[in-house]
């Protein structure tokens, strides 16, 4: 793959062709890897199972990581991320309908970089994915090496 990845971690068919929609209107051309629960999202990032042998360039520049997730809800994926060395430095942007604060703090507490709430509106989730894209994939700088810090 010649373009960043990015894994969305979403079980709702419908956020997930709004997110890969409102990416398309803001031209955004990384490709999305979607994983449509927390196994398979572990999965992914530590290239086991139906990944298994996947290269290590095709792992994400950042994860958006809704919390309500079916296997693995998105705050253990969170912890098992944070606790490897392979992903622990990798942004992960939670991208939430949760407006709960415990699931806010337990986030943050667990290593999220961000935490985001989808709008309903899809004006207003474009918008924010735009936002997204701006700071995570042109304005920031990773660890120099990838995850290698």
């Amino acid at each position: 793959m010649s373009q960043n990845v990015i894994l969305l971690v979403e079980d709702n068919p419908d956020d997930v062709l709004l997110t890969e929609r409102a990416f398309k209107q803001n031209n955004i051309m990384n490709i999305i890897v979607v994983a449509r629960d927390g196994a398979e999202a572990l999965d992914y990032l530590f290239a086991r199972n139906q990944f298994a042998g996947r290269p290590k360039e095709e792992d994400p520049v950042i994860i958006l990581l809704d919390l309500k997730l079916p296997k693995v809800d998105g705050l253990q994926v969170l912890k098992e991320l944070r606790a490897a060395k392979r992903t622990k430095l990798t942004p992960v942007i939670v991208l939430t309908s949760s407006s709960e604060e415990r699931d806010m703090c337990e986030s943050y507490s667990l290593g999220a970089n961000s935490y985001v709430r989808k709008p309903v509106d899809f004006v207003k989730f474009s918008e924010a994915v735009k936002q997204l894209e701006l700071y995570w994939l042109v304005l920031n700088e990773g660890p120099p090496g990838g995850n290698g810090c």
